[in-house]
């Protein structure tokens, strides 16, 4: 019984969603480390940094369909800072019909935003006009299932100790409480291991 349990979850199909990026890097190169199966997608292939025998680069683009196998957990670090980009990956993804979706979003937006108090108001300032953008991506991986881990301010740290939550547990939005983005990578690689949010939001938070 256990040795099909460790099967399972050693020997899985992850497709990651914008790796070449800060936090996709970090998704791929611990999910290659935990003995996983990656297929990582980027606009441009050559800007992922890793090489692997478990390793494919991919070139995609969320505003054209994506060629994603339906039994591959989908993990993206897409960021943008262009509004109209986040939900436009969102659709691409759902429609290409993975197993399961686990999407990074921001804390103190959308679901998370009256969890999050008054102090999320900064992101406003910040992010303007997308937010919007952000929140109908993340409606529309839950909407499919999907998990959508809510962080707060990202560091380029090394990984620490970290623990996940859901809205129920979630601390007022703190400026000053950064979380690395590989220990966000950690929390949501654990959810697609393990899964314990599936259909709501999540917030990896730090310690």
């Amino acid at each position: 019984m256990l040795i099909g349990v460790l099967n399972s979850v050693l020997g899985m199909h992850l497709t990651i969603l914008a790796a070449s990026g800060r936090t996709g890097l970090a998704l791929t190169r611990q999910a290659l480390e935990r003995g996983h199966v990656v297929t990582a997608i980027a606009r441009d292939p050559s800007r992922i940094a890793l090489d692997h025998p478990n390793l494919s680069k991919v070139a995609g683009d969320v505003s054209a369909p994506l060629n994603i196998d339906a039994d591959s957990v989908v993990l993206s670090g897409l960021g943008t800072d262009r509004a109209g980009v986040l939900l436009d990956g969102a659709k691409a993804v759902v429609a290409a019909g993975p197993s399961r979706i686990i999407w990074l979003g921001a804390y103190g937006t959308g679901a998370s935003a009256e969890a999050a108090g008054e102090g999320a108001a900064v992101l406003w300032k910040v992010m303007g006009d997308r937010i919007p953008d952000k929140v109908a991506a993340d409606n529309t991986v839950l909407a499919a299932g999907g998990t959508v881990f809510h962080a707060g301010v990202l560091s380029d740290e090394p990984a620490s100790p970290g623990r996940t939550v859901g809205l129920d547990a979630a601390p007022p939005f703190d400026l000053s409480a950064k979380i690395s983005r590989e220990t966000v990578a950690a929390a949501m690689l654990d959810e697609a291991e393990n899964p314990r949010f599936p259909g709501t939001v999540a917030l990896p938070l730090p310690g």
